[in-house]
């Protein structure tokens, strides 16, 4: 089984080909055949493209960026031609799978595409709007290039759908239930994959464990896992809650936006651009959103970088107390996305406040660039893994098993 996955985000789009043989998922994850990047935020008007094959062949070029469609098909075109060719023709690939950002409460698992999934991700842009309607552009792209192939959609908020209603439910009007207005939870395939990954390091049975997973990229999300199920996470109705973020804000006090839109200056799109664009990292330390620049502001003795790592720290450490106290006790810590994998000063800091639960770090493990490894001492009462997320894989898995079902099914 041949499988496309499609990873877009709102300036970026990430692809990769699979092929699955045999009558089970592998247990580790396989290399893609085939693998390309599309950047459009490089230079206006253009777009950059990177491909790379698993025999080592590579293309890198830009295009004119007219639209992104053509763009796409232009990617796609690498997989069956010239120096990047891993299949004959498109018609090879047995399965597409999408990265979908928001399935509301309809979508709890994924699903195959319909027309009226595909009506469903065009009415949730509403709650996604940098997500859904390029994830719904992926889509189209691929009815366009490859036809008739089974699509899959694979939704970030479907691992925490199951979530408990005390968690999920926010403590205003009963009539916002009814609206819809719920935490809904993100980067939930990667949460799915990184607590699956914890439990096959460990050698332990997932539906016995209790895990904190730490996402922390450029955006940042916890969850609490129970028996293999989201019980608790820190992304709410929109993305824009919980964790200090790159560029946004996380969870502040209501009254403040209340306050800010009282003022004339200020209106209700600044204010959103504020919040996702120009808050967290970037906004308080003035440097950036990437947590190294951060680090070599601090070096420099720069003050408001220190402010924002003490902040990003707190913040962090008070949202794990948080996922502990629903869990009420812990098997595991894991770290996951660019800074949870590659900065060891931030899994220090984090796990140094958790020292009363018998938490105890190998620092020398924790500074040796740990990949898929248990950095806990010996004797340490919890267990702290640095887990390298595969959410393309993850994808990937998630087709293999709806197709095997319809098999199943049809047999």
């Amino acid at each position: 089984m041949k499988i496309l996955v499609l990873n877009a985000g709102s300036s970026s789009q990430k692809s990769c080909v699979y092929e699955m043989t045999g009558d089970t998922l592998p247990e580790e994850p396989l290399k893609p055949l085939w693998e390309a990047k599309v950047d459009w935020t490089h230079q206006q008007g253009f777009a950059e493209i990177e491909v790379k094959t698993a025999k080592g062949e590579q293309l890198q070029e830009k295009i004119p960026a007219d639209s992104r469609t053509q763009v796409m098909a232009h990617m796609l075109d690498t997989m069956c031609k010239g120096s990047t060719q891993v299949i004959s023709q498109p018609s090879e690939i047995d399965v597409v799978g999408h990265r979908v950002v928001h399935g509301g409460q309809d979508y709890r698992e994924s699903v195959v595409i319909t027309e009226e999934v595909k009506q469903a991700i065009a009415r949730l842009a509403d709650l996604a709007p940098e997500h859904n309607p390029v994830n719904l552009e992926g889509i189209e792209a691929i009815e366009k290039h490859l036809g008739t192939v089974t699509q899959v959609a694979a939704f970030d908020t479907a691992f925490h759908s199951h979530l408990p209603d005390a968690a999920a439910i926010y403590p205003g009007p009963y009539e916002w239930i009814e609206q819809g207005i719920r935490r809904y939870g993100f980067h939930g395939i990667s949460h799915q994959y990184c607590a699956q990954r914890a439990a096959r390091i460990l050698g332990q049975d997932l539906a016995s464990m209790r895990l904190i997973v730490c996402h922390l990229g450029n955006g940042c999300s916890l969850a609490a896992i129970k028996n293999g199920r989201s019980i608790d996470t820190t992304m709410g109705f929109t993305p824009l809650d919980g964790l200090m973020m790159g560029s946004r804000s996380g969870a502040v006090d209501p009254g403040i936006l209340i306050h800010l839109l009282q003022q004339p200056d200020n209106s209700i799109d600044e204010l959103a651009s504020v919040l996702n664009k120009a808050s967290g990292l970037r906004g308080i330390s003035g440097i950036s959103n990437d947590m190294r620049q951060i680090r070599e502001g601090i070096s420099q003795g720069n003050s408001r970088a220190q402010l924002a790592w003490d902040i990003y720290v707190h913040r962090l450490r008070s949202y794990i107390g948080a996922m502990l106290a629903s869990l009420g006790g812990l098997d595991a810590l894991v770290f996951t996305a660019g800074v949870g994998e590659n900065n060891p000063e931030i899994r220090a800091a984090a796990c140094e406040a958790f020292e009363f639960l018998g938490l105890k770090l190998d620092d020398e493990k924790n500074t040796h660039k740990p990949f898929d490894k248990d950095i806990a001492t010996s004797d340490s009462a919890v267990r702290v893994l640095v887990i390298h997320t595969e959410e393309d894989w993850e994808i990937a898995c998630e087709c293999w098993r709806l197709l095997e079902k319809k098999d199943a099914r049809t047999a």
